[in-house]
């Protein structure tokens, strides 16, 4: 049995072109993402384990939950502590949970999770999951239903690592539109946003990635004609890839380090990667609220985002 358990492919091509995507059943994990060939997603080995979160979705809470402790009508909830350096429980309820591969076609599969009622979060909700995947793009659908007899909180998130082929990380270019910066204290919590001066608005808006060091969340997306955010890596060839969100991820969270041990690397060795992560709420959502969604009984709820690939 491979670390995370059966590998669901797609394979598309069309007038020249091709698109390969390998989703994984733990914790539905895009592993492999290529368009003609090109990575477009920082990949890792078949027999290896999700290295630092990498490619999974992230329900009922995306990121960190201050020592796991929220309150719901008034009592104390405890979930467990993830993060024991921190102190604090991080990534939601699926990150070890397989899924079950619910139907698929020639360019799309459906998986499903369910977050069952537990200590720290007393709630029942089924969890799909819809890759979607033509020649330059793949969509990601999420749909969380509430099972429960009562309202429950959730918030979405997904953690893909970027790239733009096999050009190093550090000599992309990132563009981030963005108004606001979440500052955080020593356990990464969010204790304060900030609106971006007009100067760091337009240093985001095109930097290198070698320059960037942060794991930081940022606001106020500034968005296209449909409503999407839309955030580039541009490599020197003219050749680019783009995470895009849909309104419902109002937050996008950067994360860069240079401890990811990518398939490209050899055995053992570890390199540079960004993480773009879109976000339906911030960090600590459970406690401030901001972004968080509260389903009725038998409500769902729909939410998209994809990657795009650009030819140079």
């Amino acid at each position: 049995m491979l670390p995370t358990g059966s590998q669901f492919e797609i394979e598309v091509s069309e007038s020249g072109h091709s698109a390969r995507a390998v989703v994984t059943e733990l914790a539905s994990s895009l592993r492999v993402l290529e368009f003609d060939g090109v990575p477009v997603i920082d990949s890792y080995r078949e027999d290896s384990a999700s290295p630092m979160a990498s490619g999974i979705v992230l329900v009922p809470w995306p990121n960190r939950v201050a020592e796991g402790r929220w309150n719901l009508h008034g009592k104390t909830q405890q979930l467990d502590i993830t993060e024991p350096e921190l102190g604090n429980a991080i990534h939601g309820l699926l990150r070890y949970s397989p899924y079950r591969l619910i139907s698929r076609t020639a360019s799309s599969l459906l998986l499903r999770a369910e977050v069952f009622a537990q200590h720290g979060y007393p709630f029942n909700l089924v969890n799909d999951v819809t890759y979607t995947l033509d020649t330059s793009a793949l969509r990601v659908t999420h749909n969380v239903r509430n099972e429960s007899a009562e309202r429950a909180p959730i918030a979405i998130g997904a953690h893909p690592y970027l790239r733009v082929g096999n050009t190093k990380i550090d000599d992309l270019s990132l563009s981030l539109r963005v108004g606001t910066e979440y500052l955080t204290n020593d356990k990464k919590i969010p204790v304060n946003s900030v609106p971006l001066t007009s100067e760091r608005r337009k240093a985001l808006a095109d930097v290198r990635v070698a320059e960037l060091n942060l794991d930081t969340a940022f606001g106020e997306l500034e968005r296209d004609l449909d409503g999407n955010a839309v955030h580039r890596l541009s490599a020197p060839d003219g050749s680019w890839t783009e995470l895009w969100q849909d309104e419902n991820f109002k937050f996008v969270q950067l994360f860069t380090t240079d401890q990811y041990p990518s398939s490209s690397q050899s055995a053992g060795q570890v390199g540079r990667a960004i993480a773009i992560e879109p976000m339906t709420a911030v960090a600590n959502a459970f406690n401030s609220g901001e972004g968080l969604r509260w389903l009725g009984p038998g409500e769902s709820w729909e939410c998209s985002w994809g990657i795009r690939y650009g030819r140079g």
